[in-house]
């Protein structure tokens, strides 16, 4: 197990300010190290996103290996020898391991991969919309508004939302094992096939969203458990292995800088400046400027209130970079949750920043804010004057 980015910012469009980047990575290295007693080998970039450079702060916090998508690694400044099937180093000695297309979309599509099949139990059909309201009214919103109850009937079937099966849990956990056992054959022909042109095992990288699995696809965690059961009692070909003990097996590796990107929408920044979402980075851009400047002025804070001032500013700072408002901006699914939860971290850091500059923090609102937002309990606002 391994950690992520503080809030999963989005790096590529942080670069300005690398504190605030520095700041994201070692929240994140400090709070895992806490919690399981040791540092975490490796660490999740938010969204992939990767920029040059943020492989010195990895390095930083003693972190190994770092995830990129594939074209992050094929347009590195020098072509990979290996292709994304065996991890490069940056000159920091930090590797960055690239996914793996074929297996990933396989697993993560519902159009060409395994979620879409007609047995699976339907996301979208649920009966607090499909029952009558006399009937489902005392379950869903006192006020009578049809809403997710997560009771579903019906299975996938087709695309349309009429018409649909109903769902048959074990004709869906038989085509669990059948897409599993299909998934680990397929892995093993590639597998193969790459290791003929390779001086070493290739490491197939298929990183997927944690809310695939029993949210959008019910059935992930059945298949998730039948492939690993079948890697270990079916075949001998291929192996479940993690970063770490593949750089312990194989330590020496081509040295090239991954190119800046992410696997968001065409694979670089789109999907979190756009039309939908661009108006938030110069307030995201501004607060991170303050925040350093807060740093600098109060390294050597001993005032209580103030210290708490402090920290709290970075906590709105950080939940304001946090990449998930702008993407839920760009997919317009709860545009006015998002727009409300950014707008509120700014609001509060912007008024943190003038009531310390003025030297009198209203203590009441501190805590009223303190209650709401206290991720990060020990966090070091002095990081950012670095």
């Amino acid at each position: 197990m391994i950690t992520s980015t503080a809030t999963h910012a989005f790096f590529p469009l942080m670069d300005r300010n690398w504190a605030a980047l520095r700041a994201q990575v070692h929240t994140a290295a400090d709070l895992y190290e806490k919690h399981f007693g040791r540092r975490t080998a490796g660490m999740w970039l938010g969204e992939c996103g990767y920029v040059p450079g943020v492989d010195e702060l990895l390095r930083e916090v003693a972190i190994r290996y770092f995830f990129v998508d594939s074209h992050a690694i094929l347009y590195a400044d020098r072509r990979p020898v290996n292709g994304v099937y065996a991890p490069i180093y940056c000159a920091t000695g930090v590797a960055a391991f690239g996914r793996d297309t074929e297996s990933s979309e396989q697993v993560w599509s519902a159009k060409h991969g395994y979620p879409g099949d007609p047995h699976y139990r339907d996301f979208y059909r649920d009966i607090g919309f499909d029952l009558p309201l006399d009937y489902i009214g005392p379950h869903i919103h006192p006020e009578g508004h049809r809403m997710y109850t997560g009771f579903k009937y019906h299975a996938i079937t087709h695309d349309k939302l009429h018409d649909k099966w109903v769902y048959d849990p074990d004709a869906a956990r038989g085509k669990a094992g059948l897409h599993a056992s299909h998934f680990r054959g397929n892995m093993e022909k590639q597998a193969q096939r790459l290791a003929a042109g390779m001086d070493r095992p290739p490491i197939i990288i298929s990183p997927y969203d944690a809310e695939l699995y029993g949210h959008w696809w019910y059935e992930g965690p059945i298949f998730l458990s039948d492939v690993y059961r079948q890697l270990h009692f079916d075949q001998s070909v291929i192996q479940p292995i993690t970063p770490s003990e593949y750089l312990d097996r194989h330590p020496t590796n081509q040295l090239a800088t991954p190119g800046a990107s992410s696997w968001g929408l065409k694979g670089y920044g789109e999907q979190w400046v756009n039309e939908s979402n661009a108006w938030t980075w110069r307030h995201v851009h501004a607060a991170g400027e303050r925040m350093v400047e807060l740093a600098r002025r109060h390294w050597g804070a001993t005032n209580p209130l103030a210290v708490r001032a402090l920290k709290q500013a970075a906590r709105e700072l950080m939940l304001a970079q946090a990449s998930d408002w702008t993407f839920i901006m760009a997919t317009g699914t709860t545009v006015p949750y998002a727009t409300r939860r950014f707008n509120e971290h700014i609001v509060r850091f912007t008024r943190l920043y003038e009531e310390l500059t003025k030297g009198a923090v209203d203590e009441p609102f501190l805590a009223s804010i303190e209650a709401q937002d206290n991720i990060f309990p020990d966090i070091d606002y002095r990081i950012y004057a670095t």
